[in-house]
């Protein structure tokens, strides 16, 4: 596969990827938060949790993050100590504390859900993450709990607003790198088509 980095990807693919990938959906308040683990961009991540459940978009939200290199706490532990931190009742915080990669955050969040409301209870899901990573986060949350209803909210800390990605180095490394990875995980059956 051709370095992604070093590469202006072409006008057509900028259009397929703004139209496809960067999706954005209504948001009204949900049963859940689903805060995917993270190293990137974290207190940008928290900030937009805090805004939710201030503005009442979600009664609970699970953090799911495993260990973070070079760091004892779990991605988890950092994400939720910082949530609380801003005033979201530590009791209304689901934790995950083993999920290396986004199918684990789905997979292992499952069972943590299911043990505290009950999948059957949770009819609504706002999912929040990174801009690159955009539609995966729902797609894969389509590929193992296909009821819920979902939503997207990304965030990211660059100044390059998010149309103008493609300008950006390193924002349209880190995209066209999601953007490759939709095809052969959907192939994989890791993340299922969504919105369908």
């Amino acid at each position: 596969m051709e370095d992604r980095s070093k590469r202006l990807p072409t006008d057509a693919e900028i259009a397929e990827i703004n139209a496809r990938h960067l999706i954005s959906t209504p948001i009204k308040p949900a049963d859940l938060l689903f805060m995917f683990g993270t190293r990137e961009d974290v207190e940008r991540r928290v900030d937009e949790a805090c805004r939710l459940w201030r503005e009442g978009f979600f009664r609970w939200s699970i953090v799911s993050g495993g260990l973070t290199p070079g760091s004892g706490l779990s991605e988890c532990e950092i994400i939720k100590t910082a949530m609380v931190a801003r005033g979201i009742p530590p009791e209304r915080i689901l934790e995950e504390h083993s999920a290396t990669n986004t199918g684990e955050n789905v997979a292992f969040s499952l069972p943590v859900i299911e043990a505290a409301l009950g999948l059957k209870n949770v009819r609504s899901v706002i999912c929040l993450g990174n801009t690159w990573t955009a539609r995966r986060y729902p797609m894969t949350l389509h590929r193992y709990w296909p009821e819920v209803e979902k939503m997207l909210i990304t965030v990211d800390s660059f100044e390059t607003p998010l149309s103008c990605w493609h300008t950006d180095p390193v924002f349209r490394a880190r995209m066209l790198n999601e953007w490759d990875k939709i095809e052969p995980y959907k192939a994989q059956g890791f993340i299922a088509e969504w919105p369908v």
